[in-house]
């Protein structure tokens, strides 16, 4: 493929990276916001080109070596849900944008040890970076099967990484505020991390199931070479320690490294979030993991004899195999491996670079004298100027130290330098005792180690001819500290964190630290307890003004924005908003708000230029945090207690709610009693006396005031016995006779009496029979009366040839009956009140029918005596009542009954 046409594929590539993050940020729908694998897919920045190209060279020369990469962050990513969630929430409450600001303000806040974990981190991740073009270019190379040009200008390569540049300080800029999500970022790399996996995973199959005939054909082909045994076995304890070791470093760095801290702590949106991750981002690097063997040793079948760089494999297989969609599919791969390795490590570095260096060192008078919108203005373009200048330096590294350097050796020098900062980073979360000084002395032993034992030899002694003999007579004095069994990278990473540990500990535990220490060290420790009011558990006490600490704010954030989070404040703590002087809480609330955009550091240089603060003792800040302690645990018991009341309260309320409903049910019930009653009674009334007073009245109309004397009599005898039937159903006086019945036996037997009226409206009457078996337990006697309510209230509803039909059927255990009819609508808000006693003489909405009014109240009371359920639907045609009996339940009553 020519130079030119893969350069516009990469062109196309990151404008579809572009796109993804101008969508991302355009709609900030809840698919980008709040979307729990958006954020576990971010994660995996950590596959980097170490992991795309690196480990299969690895897998190929070294065997198991490669797994240690994956298997470290496997093994302690469980423990995220317990580490990250407090990390998390010690960031959020302290509006922490970097990992400098998180261990800085853990000791102090102090500004120079802000800059020292700034230079650590650009002395480990410039030649990671480094890496990350160094792959690029070379793979470049490869696809277009062109020479490396030592000249920039002419090197593709070189504009790949401007126009990686170009994005990352776009959209890294966008927020001055450094604590403020980026979602356009983000959105990129979870896609970036989607396709280097899919491609990879394509890559694997082909090589699997095109070039070979499975997986079983490789493995017993690659078993004929001679150092295969040994080199997929742990090789006695010296192998299995080496592994051990390499598993503890990587573990480290998916804690400490930046670009991980930015994407796991600064990016996450919901603490819940993480839990998805322990799950979903070990799946990730196990697809990944899987693919790694059989591409090595594959490449290593096909190109064995050939002077080839196995850290290739997966572009120069497809390659041999003339195979230029999957070449390029997997180049870009490897790309997205790399730009998104490259993207957010430049943005975290230039945010540390920008907070922790630039501005505390050399801008902050500056920007003390400026408005908002010029600082806005220098610290956007400070930060965008830091990326460029990262990426300068990585190329240039690339170019000048790691150019005949392989991708492995790189990265574990990179993560044993980064992980001199973890005795600072654990210890800031676990240990109170740790010390600013304890933390500076153990880091710079650590490093010193690390730079005679892993960095000299590697960058310096490969490429630098002077004084090579003498430097490499002077490393022979330190063979004294070799450990048998233990490879180099092994052996640094042993003493620079055993030195790096004692040290800590021993100067931490004989040198007391200052106040502010021991005050962070308690809110880490226990941010559990000071989540809600971070503010109470900040120390201070002196003299300041709120005008004053105003007029600093308004410099960085604006007037609007500045008196808005005032108007928060005052509200959140119930202040006057006319009070004059600062307290503690409004101190660390201010410095809050300015960390975001110009670090922890500076944030509290600034504050502390308008204020005067008292020095206070180790003992009084003891006692201050002990009293606080005691307040949150008071506070803890009296917002128990107020809860408790308060469920008392609610649930007083709630019966007295229910009395009230319940006396007016029974008057209500008392009314339509009343009202049931009277109305025939009235009409025996007005009968007798009418016979009574009138002794002309022909014989045929007697017969006719008699009849209805009779019914209404018979009328008033149905509704009597339906209140004592439903009194009796109510209190449980009605025991059922449970016993196996034919249910559409009982349905016939239901449906006989009602014929005649059926065909009086020229009703057409219909039954649909779903049921595999027609035997089942029930109360009979009680059942044909639930049909005939049901039935008999349908066909008051029904218009003339109308349609009432019985569908039967058995599902989940239970047996279901629905009965339509085609009868007019039932009001939405009244579905559950038609079961209520008398409730049709009280709807307005429907023709008062003959009848108690109590048919639809009995049959929910014999339906929740078989334990089942009732309800009333409304459909375009009609009504459907549906009833449904468990059969396990009644079983269960039938049981209860006969041991009665």
């Amino acid at each position: 493929m020519s130079s030119f046409a893969l350069f516009i594929v990469v062109s196309l590539y990151l404008a579809l990276l572009f796109l993804a993050a101008y969508l991302a940020e355009k709609k900030r729908s809840k698919l980008w916001i709040n979307n729990p694998y958006i954020y576990s897919l971010s994660l995996a920045v950590y596959c980097s080109a170490w992991t795309y190209y690196g480990s299969i060279g690895v897998a190929a020369q070294s065997g198991l070596d490669y797994l240690p990469i994956y298997i470290g962050p496997i093994m302690i990513i469980p423990a995220w849900i317990f580490i990250n969630t407090r990390i998390i929430r010690i960031a959020r409450i302290n509006k922490i944008s970097s990992l400098s600001d998180f261990i800085s303000l853990r000791y102090g806040n102090s500004r120079s040890l802000s800059a020292i974990i700034t230079l650590v981190c650009l002395l480990a991740i410039v030649p990671y970076i480094g890496l990350q073009i160094k792959a690029i270019s070379e793979s470049f190379h490869l696809v277009t099967q062109t020479p490396s040009s030592s000249n920039i200008l002419t090197d593709n390569a070189t504009f790949v990484v401007v126009l990686i540049a170009l994005f990352s300080s776009y959209y890294g800029t966008r927020y001055v505020d450094a604590s403020e999500k980026r979602l356009g970022i983000i959105s990129a790399i979870a896609l970036e991390s989607f396709l280097k996996l899919f491609f990879i995973v394509i890559l694997g199959l082909f090589v699997i199931y095109f070039v070979f005939d499975g997986f079983s054909d490789i493995y017993e082909k690659a078993s004929k070479f001679p150092d295969f045994k040994r080199k997929n076995t742990f090789n006695g304890i010296e192998g299995a320690l080496n592994w051990m070791i390499l598993c503890i470093i990587s573990a480290t760095a998916i804690c400490i490294l930046p670009r991980q801290f930015h994407t796991a702590i600064v990016e996450n949106r919901q603490e819940k979030h993480v839990k998805t991750a322990i799950w979903f981002f070990p799946l990730y690097l196990l697809i990944f993991t899987i693919f790694i063997f059989p591409i090595a040793w594959g490449g290593r079948l096909i190109f064995d004899g050939e002077k080839v760089n196995p850290e290739f494999y997966s572009i120069l297989i497809p390659q041999y195999f003339n195979n230029t969609w999957i070449t390029v599919l997997v180049f870009l791969g490897g790309l997205s491996s790399c730009i998104s390795m490259i993207i957010i490590s430049s943005i975290t570095l230039s945010i540390m670079l920008s907070n922790n260096l630039v501005i505390p060192y050399g801008l902050l008078g500056k920007l003390k004298s400026k408005n908002e919108i010029q600082n806005t203005r220098n610290i956007t373009n400070i930060r965008k100027i830091s990326i460029f200048a990262l990426v300068i330096m990585a190329f240039a590294f690339y170019k000048y130290f790691i150019l005949k350097t392989s991708l492995d050796s790189v990265g574990l020098i990179s993560f044993v330098v980064i992980a001199q900062l973890a005795p600072a980073f654990f210890g800031a979360l676990f240990w109170r005792r740790g010390s600013y000084k304890g933390v500076v002395a153990g880091l710079l032993a650590g490093l010193t180690i690390c730079y005679f034992g892993l960095i000299i030899p590697q960058y310096y002694f490969s490429y630098t001819q002077e004084f090579k003999g003498v430097l490499r007579e002077m490393y022979t004095y330190f063979d004294f500290f070799s450990i048998p069994y233990l490879s180099r990278i092994s052996q640094i990473f042993f003493w620079s964190i055993l030195v790096n540990i004692s040290i800590f500990t021993i100067v931490s535990v004989s040198m007391k630290g200052d106040y502010r220490e021991r005050n962070f060290a308690e809110l880490y420790v226990d941010i559990d307890k000071y989540i809600q009011n971070p503010e109470n558990a900040f120390i201070w006490r002196g003299t300041a003004y709120v005008s004053d600490i105003k007029n600093i704010l308004e410099r960085f954030l604006g007037k609007d924005k500045t008196e808005q989070a005032m108007r928060i404040f005052n509200l959140k703590y119930n202040i006057d908003s006319e009070t004059e002087t600062a307290d503690s809480r409004f101190i660390k609330f201010s410095e809050n708000l300015l960390a975001g955009r110009i670090g922890t550091a500076s944030a509290k240089i600034l504050i502390e230029g308008v204020t005067k603060e008292d020095k206070i003792s180790l003992k009084e800040v003891l006692n201050i945090l002990e009293e606080s302690k005691e307040n949150i645990s008071l506070n803890k018991k009296l917002t128990e207690q107020s809860e408790e009341l308060k469920q008392l309260s609610d649930d007083l309320r709630k019966a007295n709610e229910n009395l009230i409903i319940k006396d007016r049910q029974k008057d209500d019930f008392l009314d339509s009693v009343a009202h049931e009653l009277r109305t025939p009674i009235t009409a025996i009334r007005s009968a007798g006396e009418i016979l009574a007073d009138d002794d002309d009245i022909p014989i045929e109309i007697k017969k006719d005031f008699l009849n209805n004397i009779i019914t209404e009599s018979d009328r008033l005898s149905e509704i009597i016995n339906d209140i004592l039937y439903l009194d009796k159903l109510e209190h449980g006086e009605i025991a059922l006779n449970i016993q196996p019945n034919n249910i559409i036996g009982t349905y016939k037997k239901a449906i006989n009496p009602l014929l005649h009226l059926i065909q009086q409206k020229n009703i057409h009457l219909s039954e649909v029979n779903l049921l595999n078996r027609d035997i089942f337990e029930y109360d009979e006697a009680r059942m044909i009366q639930l049909f005939q309510n049901i039935i008999g209230n349908a066909l008051k509803f029904t218009d003339e040839q109308g349609t009432i039909q019985t569908k039967l059927l058995e599902k989940n255990n239970k047996l279901t009956i629905k009965i339509f009819n085609t009868g007019k609508n039932i009001p939405e808000e009244d579905l559950d009140m038609i079961f209520n006693k008398f409730y049709q003489s009280r709807n307005q909405n429907i023709l008062k029918p003959t009848g108690s009014g109590l048919g639809l109240a009995i049959s929910k009371k014999i339906v929740q005596a078989h334990h089942g359920k009732i309800k009333a639907e409304n459909s375009e045609l009609g009504v459907t009542f549906t009833i449904s009996i468990p059969e396990e339940e009644i079983t269960g009553i039938k049981n209860e009954v006969e041991h009665a």
